[in-house]
């Protein structure tokens, strides 16, 4: 008999309560799911996110004292493995180019329904970059609009084969799970390999890493 799946933990960082208590009591209809935690601000939310290390953290955009900008760049300090989704009203582009540039694994917005939540959660858990549908095309427009990175084509030399093949599939939209069946390695490897990638293309998401091979033409069409 198969072993039954661990629940994903959830941190719930906002600061409306009764906006909290309305995604936990969501959450907790699906066994899929255990909310481990809930903060009221930024600097709540790092030590909660530090103590219960969650695999997905919803993360308010705007919030009093420490942005939530500020409070996933050091969030994400503490907890790498940790999917940080941001979780606003804003629909702005800038905003979501901003959470992105610092490694958010998502951007949705409040007025998202239930079904939709549970699958973007579900995904980001998985290592998948959640974008709220509304915003896809002021994404596309940011980018078209010539907002270069700090990564640039000689960069692609420091790339090893397996780090390549790795960016492809980031570009492919594959998750880390899907991209370790594919070629035949560990999830925990993968990892490894995406943030090499990060880091030698001084790239800070898999969404610039995303892009960045798109545009270089190393996404490719395999499998």
């Amino acid at each position: 008999m198969a072993m039954e799946q661990e629940p994903i933990s959830v941190l719930l960082v906002d600061d409306h309560t009764l906006f909290r208590s309305g995604v936990r009591s969501l959450l907790q209809r699906h066994p899929e799911f255990s909310v481990v935690g809930e903060a009221a601000d930024g600097v709540e939310g790092i030590k909660r996110a530090q103590q219960l290390q969650p695999q997905v953290v919803l993360l308010d955009l705007n919030m009093p004292g420490m942005s939530g900008l500020e409070t996933l760049q050091l969030m994400l300090q503490d907890c790498p493995d940790s999917a940080i989704v941001m979780l606003t009203v804003s629909e702005d582009a800038q905003d979501l180019a901003a959470a992105l540039r610092a490694g958010a694994s998502g951007y949705l917005l409040k007025n998202i329904d239930t079904d939709a939540l549970v699958r973007s959660i579900r995904r980001a858990a998985e290592g998948q970059t959640v974008v709220a549908e509304a915003m896809t095309a002021k994404l596309v427009a940011q980018l078209q609009g010539g907002a270069q990175g700090a990564a640039s084509v000689s960069d692609l030399d420091k790339l090893t084969p397996r780090e390549r093949d790795v960016i492809g599939a980031l570009a492919r939209g594959e998750s880390n799970k899907i991209i370790a069946r594919n070629l035949d390695l560990s999830e925990s490897t993968v990892k490894i390999h995406v943030q090499n990638v990060l880091k030698k293309l001084k790239l800070n998401s898999r969404v610039q890493a995303a892009v960045f091979a798109v545009e270089h033409g190393i996404s490719g069409s395999e499998r």
